[in-house]
């Protein structure tokens, strides 16, 4: 059975499913740049004690900052920071994920992660993507902005050790000199990338992106060629009265919603959901059965691996240029035919695509089905990640004579938010 990889797994799983290699991917990375100047990332340990009943939210917030020793607790409506981002995929890098294709492909632009509202211990973000000049971007996954709930509170301890040959710098990024730290890490000789990140030593007021000045990324191995990169370009505080109202929470990224898949195989059915989340500047996601209590649906991240938002974010422009086209296709496919797919009493418009699939020396089809919109009204709650992938995927016995009988598949049954007193 096939399955859409998941872009918040980890770094190498994140460029893997954003150049959608072939299967033995081991890394795939971004095109390194020259970074300017900027403050690199300082783990946030942020130790302070969750509120109790920190899980409500109520619809009105205020810009007020909490006090605490996390940056993230003294969060204002406002701070800001702004990026110019980049990325590009060489011919070679899509031939296999599009069956032949040989057009490459690029997209370049400013990225601009946002403190909409602040509501302890949550701290909601925006972030959006525009090409230069703020014109939208073609690429669907880049067309809008998305809603991020980030805890600032803690609740675990984040640790992500930065990799790589260190050197100490002073770029100058964003109207000042930073003390900087860059960390060179090359996997080239093992078919790996090359990441090339520089952080500030104090974050200061990059806390949003842990201290992110510049990151770039350089793929290699496995025919893999094209790149990522961020740049520093702004940073802004915001006021320390300013007040918002919470978001719209209908776009998420991901964080602060689940989503449940069934999986039939052999006969055997089961259900995994995929909970998300958000704290002190790095994304959390695990996977497990779901709970019977409707109203935790998502009660334990301990175990889940941290990921920089930053890397997140440098991720989503790289995963974009898979959207050559929409559905995906592989070659061979029958031409996307339109149907509607049902949801607790909704129905989704979605595109379904077939393709001829060997079943043990049987004949069999292979049925994909899509949103025909991923930012359809009717999947709103939905993280972003589970938009781009198949809502079902079936594969099927189907001899020359008789029924199509299913062999095994999966599909999205539900979706929610598990931040209580939110909805989409």
């Amino acid at each position: 059975m096939r399955k859409s990889p998941a872009p918040f797994l980890s770094r190498a799983g994140l460029l893997c499913a954003a150049l959608a290699l072939a299967p033995g991917c081991k890394s795939v990375q971004p095109k390194p740049t020259t970074p300017t100047g900027g403050t690199p990332p300082g783990q946030d340990a942020g130790p302070s004690a969750p509120e109790a009943g920190s899980q409500t939210l109520n619809t009105a917030t205020s810009g007020t900052p909490a006090q605490g020793t996390s940056p993230w607790q003294r969060a204002r409506v406002g701070d800001r920071v702004t990026y110019s981002f980049s990325a590009n995929r060489s011919p070679s890098a899509r031939r296999s994920a599009e069956g032949g294709t040989n057009v490459p492909s690029a997209v370049a632009g400013v990225v601009t992660v946002e403190v909409l509202a602040v509501k302890a211990p949550w701290v909601w973000l925006g972030i959006s993507f525009a090409g230069d000049g703020g014109t939208p971007l073609p690429q669907p996954r880049l067309a809008r902005s998305l809603v991020v709930p980030v805890r600032s509170d803690s609740t675990r301890t984040l640790e992500v050790p930065r990799e790589g040959a260190q050197t100490l710098e002073q770029p100058t990024a964003a109207g000042r000199t930073w003390e900087a730290k860059r960390y060179l890490d090359d996997k080239r000789p093992v078919d790996g990338p090359l990441e090339n990140r520089l952080y500030a030593v104090d974050p200061g007021p990059l806390y949003l992106t842990n201290g992110l000045l510049d990151a770039s990324t350089t793929l290699s191995g496995f025919g893999a060629a094209g790149g990522s990169q961020l740049t520093l370009m702004e940073v802004h505080q915001g006021a320390a009265d300013a007040t918002s109202t919470l978001p719209a929470f209908s776009l998420p990224l991901g964080p602060g919603t689940f989503y449940d898949v069934r999986m039939d195989s052999g006969g055997t059915p089961s259900v995994m959901r995929t909970c998300l989340a958000a704290e002190r500047g790095h994304v959390l996601r695990v996977q497990s059965a779901p709970t019977e209590d409707v109203n935790a649906p998502c009660p334990d991240f301990t175990q889940a691996e941290p990921l920089p938002l930053e890397e997140a974010v440098l991720s989503l422009a790289l995963t974009a240029l898979g959207d050559s086209q929409w559905p995906p296709r592989p070659a061979g496919a029958s031409l996307p035919t339109r149907s509607m797919l049902a949801f607790d009493g909704s129905k989704v418009p979605v595109l379904q695509v077939e393709s001829s699939e060997d079943v043990g020396g049987t004949r069999g089809v292979r049925e994909v089905t899509y949103a025909a919109d991923p930012w359809d009204g009717t999947l709103n709650g939905l993280a972003q990640e589970a938009r781009f992938q198949a809502l079902s995927d079936v594969l099927y016995r189907a001899p020359q004579r008789g029924k199509r009988e299913p062999v095994d598949g999966t599909r999205l049954v539900q979706w929610g938010t598990w931040v209580q007193g939110v909805k989409p």
